[in-house]
């Protein structure tokens, strides 16, 4: 797994972790995968809320670990943001050292982070760690999902073993490439992700679907510690689980090597 150590070429890296479908393990995906690429590696890697609802992402901390402030008190302080320190005043850190960028806790204040609010969140994220990996709403037209596509490096992509899940991964897929998105949704990372027993469909099918579409496809089993929905912590999970986003992590960072698609702020 030495991959998971590729140096991130132009020092920062930003993965979107998007599904248009709620429930099927988006956000936990996003805390496994940050979780393991911060622990195996030595520079700084954090989780960013940006789901226009009421995030969750802090809340696959435990309750002790999480912090008060939110993404709208780091915008409100971004011109006394000078150090590495400064930042961390508003982030919240796992075991893993995973950091965590929590949104508004206030819906109707939520709704607000824009286009204009992602991209400062990122230009500040930028400048003190090597990877942004980016919890996404599950809408394609909210207001900070342009800025989103527009900087990110690379994509995962959450999709359910059931057929509407399927169907709806696809039809992102089809709605970046629709979009100018297509490099985007062509080098994505498809995550088949069991959250629960329910459900029976052929995994090899999907998985072969998928792989001609985008650049991987990792399964990431039922596992009866992520079906809680509570902190996930890396040494509670089953082996084959902790195996899977371990192979999530190798594939997604084989990425950073490659230049990045930085967008200047509007």
């Amino acid at each position: 797994m030495s991959r998971i150590r590729t140096h991130v070429n132009g020092g920062h890296h930003r993965v979107a972790v998007l599904s248009l479908k709620g429930g099927v393990g988006k956000t936990t995906t996003t805390v496994g995968l940050g979780a393991v690429l911060a622990d195996r590696r030595g520079d700084r890697v954090i989780a960013v809320d940006a789901n226009p609802d009421r995030g969750t992402l802090t809340e696959r901390l435990p309750q002790e670990l999480r912090g008060e402030l939110t993404v709208r008190d780091l915008l409100r302080a971004r011109e006394r943001l000078h150090r590495y320190a400064d930042v961390r005043a508003y982030t919240s850190q796992a075991p893993s050292r995973l950091e965590f960028l929590a949104s508004d806790v206030d819906p109707a204040a939520s709704e607000a982070f824009s286009d204009r609010d992602y991209r400062a969140t990122a230009d500040i994220v930028e400048r003190f760690y090597s990877v942004c990996v980016t919890d996404c709403g599950t809408g394609m037209l909210h207001s900070a999902m342009s800025a989103i596509l527009d900087l990110a490096d690379q994509m995962v992509l959450v999709s359910p073993p059931s057929v509407d899940g399927s169907r709806s991964a696809s039809a992102t897929l089809d709605w970046l490439e629709a979009h100018g998105h297509a490099p985007l949704a062509k080098n994505a990372v498809v995550v088949i992700s069991r959250v629960s027993k329910r459900g029976h469909i052929d995994l090899e099918q999907l998985e072969e679907h998928f792989a001609g579409r985008c650049r991987g496809v990792v399964r990431v089993p039922y596992d009866g510690h992520l079906e809680e929905g509570g902190a996930v912590e890396l040494d509670r999970l089953r082996p084959a689980t902790r195996q899977a986003y371990l192979e999530l992590a190798a594939e997604v960072a084989a990425g950073f090597a490659a230049p990045t698609s930085v967008a200047p702020l509007r």
